[in-house]
């Protein structure tokens, strides 16, 4: 399964839903990414792809300092699941991958 590509992700926050684009690449076997949104750009950790689970660790400043850990599942073009920030509450994670060529295997 490949999850390459750019997707509009969707975290519905305690305080307020957050729109970030999240842009998958794979180099040499490793996924690599990066989050843009809320005006920064981060790099993501860790990112694992074992099946259909995808999960990775992003740190953001905006609009709180934060580390996240996000665990979605993958179903084609879509994907769902959560982000936990530490004893914060979870937020539910949507996303949608943009169509295009940048996603084929």
């Amino acid at each position: 399964m490949s999850v390459q590509g750019t997707w509009h992700l969707t975290v519905s926050t305690p305080i307020g839903k957050i729109k970030p684009l999240v842009e998958l690449r794979e180099r040499d076997g490793t996924l690599t990414g990066v989050a843009r949104g809320t005006g920064e750009e981060v790099p993501l950790d860790d990112i694992t792809l074992d099946g259909d689970r995808l999960t990775w660790r992003q740190a953001v400043t905006k609009p709180l300092r934060l580390n996240l850990v996000f665990d979605v599942r993958v179903d084609g073009d879509t994907l769902q699941g959560v982000s936990r920030a530490g004893r914060l509450p979870s937020s539910k994670v949507t996303g949608e991958r943009r169509a295009g060529r940048e996603h084929q295997a």
